[in-house]
């Protein structure tokens, strides 16, 4: 049995809707950092149990990917479970409170509005020239050493940055609430937030350096398997945008699996090719040189106007994906005689 309501619809609209007004204000609690908390609450006690227990390196490995196993599904199945309590809470306390509680998760899974602020942070003063800030204000944003890379690098940064960070931020976030609409009784919240849970987890120690290759080794698989879908419906939905649909699908096909991310390289690829520009080159991680792969064909040089319209394609495509999951909604509600043709409802 399937049940897509009015209120499924209202929590996605308005959710996109605060998204796109609001945002992430910096001075306000996010659930995102609550759960960052968590993990990280988590990891000092699984940190500090092992230094207490004499164990082999073999031992130790198995201890740290056991307990970042419980640790991340502990942290992905608890934050769904809080949130759609919080929801049926606040239903069952004041009509509508579960709309309003739902909208407000909803909105802190979307990042559509916190990736422009972030590039819109670094390039204001890029264009005025002061390079030494725009690196600064960088660093805030990537993982990579970013005081020596010149005017051109801080535009790939950026650029690569809002293009890998579109899937997780936006998109995953989306699908995962419309299936959530298909599910009843739970509806788009819970599985949002336990993507945002695991998005979470694999930024914080995902890593592949010890300790964290062990410990965040089931984190960053399951954010890996729970991303690789909503990638690929991304990739898809761009391609449609392109001149030469099948030529930029080929492009994909070719540069995107040479990333050693099974989804970044093709969340970036898909956005180069449609913009005609080239992603991948040299970067620096705390001193160490490492080569990413070269996605997309260099038709034209990546510039600020080029950040902006990839920073456009997310907002356009995200509303198609919205405008998608509400015609689902409103057919279902506006043709109830397909129940008995089709048999899905009892």
């Amino acid at each position: 049995m399937i049940e897509l309501s009015l209120g499924h619809l209202y929590s996605l609209c308005g959710a996109a809707l605060l998204d796109f007004w609001l945002g992430d204000p910096w001075h306000w609690l996010h659930p995102v950092q609550v759960i960052g908390a968590v993990i990280e609450a988590g990891t000092q006690l699984i940190f500090g149990l092992g230094q207490r227990i004499p164990m082999s390196v073999t031992t130790q490995r198995l201890y740290l990917r056991i307990s970042g196993g419980l640790l991340a599904w502990g942290v992905i199945l608890g934050t769904g479970g809080v949130s759609w309590l919080l929801v049926a809470g606040g239903e069952r306390l004041l009509p509508g409170l579960g709309w309003g509680v739902a909208i407000i998760l909803l909105a802190s899974c979307l990042a559509g509005r916190s990736l422009r602020v972030a590039a819109v942070d670094v390039l204001t003063p890029w264009q005025q020239g002061d390079l030494v800030t725009a690196r600064s204000r960088l660093s805030r944003y990537v993982g990579r050493d970013t005081e020596n890379l010149d005017a051109g690098e801080i535009l790939r940064a950026v650029l690569e940055t809002v293009t890998e960070n579109a899937t997780d931020g936006v998109f995953a976030p989306l699908f995962y609430a419309g299936v959530g609409c298909l599910i009843p009784g739970l509806g788009p919240i819970p599985l949002a937030m336990a993507y945002k849970a695991a998005s979470t987890l694999d930024s914080m120690i995902g890593y592949r350096r010890f300790p964290y290759a062990d410990l965040g080794w089931v984190a960053a698989k399951t954010e890996d398997i729970l991303t690789w879908f909503p990638c690929r419906l991304v990739v898809l939905s761009l391609l449609l945008w392109a001149k030469n649909p099948r030529q930029a699908w080929e492009i994909c096909c070719r540069d995107a699996p040479l990333d050693p991310s099974p989804n970044a390289g093709w969340s970036e690829c898909a956005y180069a090719v449609v913009l005609g520009v080239q992603m991948g080159g040299e970067n620096y991680y705390q001193g160490e040189r490492k080569v990413k792969p070269r996605l997309g064909k260099p038709e034209q040089p990546i510039t600020v106007d080029k950040i902006y319209q990839a920073l456009s394609l997310t907002r356009w495509l995200s509303l198609a994906w919205l405008s998608l999951l509400t015609l689902g909604i409103v057919a279902w509600q506006l043709y109830p005689d397909l129940d008995n043709i089709h048999g899905l409802r009892q």
